[in-house]
């Protein structure tokens, strides 16, 4: 069993990465903006990613981490977070962080960046860049990084299916379920198959 703090618990990716973790026994503090807002989490914590203090103090006593957090209004959030990570974790001596990643910032069938496929959209562009900047943040630092990106988007309905697949690549097309995501996330906690690594997940297709 390991003491997990899930950053971002109440979101679509935290919150399935809370209950697979307690599907399989580990102790979860799930770190929200407001705790009120989520009455349906029970003991979730006030925490601000961005604040390296305020990680420090979180994290401190736990085995690892999980970055699920988004802040689609603010460019530099996924770089902040990721400072912020990077010092509060190294001061509370936790060295394991899994973040939940993007595929357009991962390589696509060409070899290039998904983002830079013909025909892939664009118009979140510096979306994609902010989330590509805070992975250079976690590249260039000293933890136990694991960066998991989803092979091409969320089936955001889709239930619990019980497996995924590793891909070499992205593929724009490709869907898989946040519950089935989060079993890769706690996957990585419990193994480290991929640490200092990013790497692609996408749906389990059965021969």
């Amino acid at each position: 069993m390991a003491k997990i703090v899930i950053f971002g618990a109440g979101g679509r990716a935290g919150r399935r990465a809370v209950a697979e973790a307690a599907r399989r026994g580990h102790r979860v503090t799930a770190v929200v903006r407001d705790p009120s807002a989520h009455p349906d989490l029970a003991g979730a914590v006030a925490g601000d990613i961005t604040d390296a203090a305020a990680v420090g103090a979180i994290v401190a006593g736990h085995d690892a981490v999980i970055h699920a957090a988004v802040d689609l209004t603010n460019g530099e959030f996924f770089t902040a977070a990721s400072r912020a990570l990077v010092e509060g974790l190294g001061k509370a001596g936790v060295r394991r962080v899994v973040a939940v990643g993007l595929a357009s910032v991962m390589p696509g069938p060409s070899g290039g960046l998904m983002m830079d496929e013909p025909g892939y959209p664009n118009e979140y562009r510096s979306f994609y860049l902010a989330h590509a900047a805070g992975l250079d943040v976690l590249k260039e630092s000293g933890l136990d990084w694991t960066y998991v990106a989803p092979a091409g988007d969320f089936d955001h309905e889709g239930e619990r299916g019980g497996a995924y697949a590793v891909a070499a690549h992205g593929d724009a097309a490709d869907r898989i379920t946040y519950p089935d995501f989060a079993i890769a996330l706690i996957d990585e906690v419990e193994n480290g198959a991929h640490t200092r690594a990013a790497f692609i997940v996408r749906a389990h297709r059965q021969s």
